[in-house]
């Protein structure tokens, strides 16, 4: 951590996170085997849509990629401006943001699930890990990654609330426990009508 970082630093990580959220691994998979993602399945351009058009393997693949491009930016954050710098805070929701909203592919992007849990483990590892852990046992026990990403954001920032208070890690957890909500409103609707298929 820098003692007195310069003032464009944090924009500059910021902007890098936003950058690097951007960039969709599921797509890019998707067009080396010759699919079209988003007219296959659910249309997402996740982990869990890659795994049911190009196979378990590839959406393992997926889902890693997708957390590191929110956890290097993050841990970038961490380390050269602090935990409680609001920059870093900033630099994790943008790769999440960017993830849902890439500049690349004319800002449709996915759910930033898992973008999401890689920024926490990059800047406060208990809340990401809570979060992976109750993805992986709410999607194992209900059969629908929906559940398990809803339920891991809402862990999540409980878990940095709990431990961090008013500062902004918390700020940043409760920035992506919304955006991850909002992405999954489809989710949610099907959800409460006993629609949402298994996945």
């Amino acid at each position: 951590m820098w003692v007195d970082p310069p003032p464009w630093l944090g924009p500059a990580l910021t902007l890098i996170g936003y950058l690097a959220g951007s960039v969709l691994f599921g797509l890019v998979e998707a067009k080396r085997a010759g699919v079209d993602l988003r007219a296959t399945g659910s249309g997402n351009v996740g982990a869990t849509n890659v795994g049911r058009a190009l196979g378990r393997g590839v959406g393992r693949k997926v889902l890693l990629l997708d957390a590191l491009k929110g956890l290097l930016p993050s841990l970038a954050a961490l380390l050269l401006l602090g935990r409680d710098d609001p920059w870093t805070a900033a630099t994790g929701l943008a790769t999440a943001v960017g993830h849902a909203y890439p500049i690349f592919f004319r800002f449709r992007g996915g759910k930033a699930a898992a973008t999401g849990v890689g920024a926490l483990l990059g800047i406060v590892w208990p809340a990401g890990l809570a979060a992976a852990l109750v993805y992986v046992v709410g999607k194992k026990l209900t059969r629908r990654a929906s559940v398990g990403s809803l339920a891991g954001a809402l862990v999540a920032l409980g878990v940095t609330a709990a431990w961090l208070r008013d500062t902004p890690p918390t700020w940043m957890a409760a920035g992506l426990t919304a955006l991850i909500v909002w992405r999954h409103r489809g989710n949610i609707a099907r959800l409460a009508r006993g629609e949402e298929p298994p996945g």
